[in-house]
């Protein structure tokens, strides 16, 4: 199985859909804590899915979901990234449990731009590990 990060810091949002259409992406699965604060409008999860990111989505065909279980509780810390993969390695068997059975293939999405300085890496890296899967992050 494969499936896919990215970051839409930066990106104008018709751009960001076009990155995932191309890859013939099915869903988005957003790993923000808060996803109904995003600071573009765009890619907020509002009350409504007409509006904000699931809108912007669906424009395309492209199916959202927020796994708010996969946000990142430590991004307040220095060593937040040491903490997360010290959560993923000690529950994260839990924390990904809803991925299983998703549509393939899907996109794990943060604000974060660059996957290095991103917890997706995190979720990424432990998927890849305890299922043997195939990631591509979209830069």
């Amino acid at each position: 199985m494969k499936f896919f990060t990215v970051g839409y810091g930066g990106r104008i949002p018709h751009e960001l859909v076009e990155l995932l259409a191309e890859r013939g992406i099915r869903l988005v699965v957003d790993v923000r804590l808060r996803p109904d604060r995003a600071s573009m409008g765009a890619y907020v999860k509002a009350k409504e899915p007409t509006k904000g990111i699931e809108n912007l989505l669906a424009a395309r065909g492209i199916a959202y979901q927020s796994f708010i279980e996969l946000g990142n509780v430590f991004l307040d810390y220095d060593n937040w990234q040491e903490k997360y993969e010290h959560l993923m390695e000690r529950a994260g068997e839990l924390l990904t449990a809803r991925v299983n059975g998703l549509p393939e293939p899907f996109c794990l999405l943060c604000a974060e731009k660059r996957v290095a300085e991103c917890h997706r890496r995190k979720i990424a890296d432990y998927l890849v590990r305890s299922r043997g899967w195939e990631v591509e992050h979209i830069e």
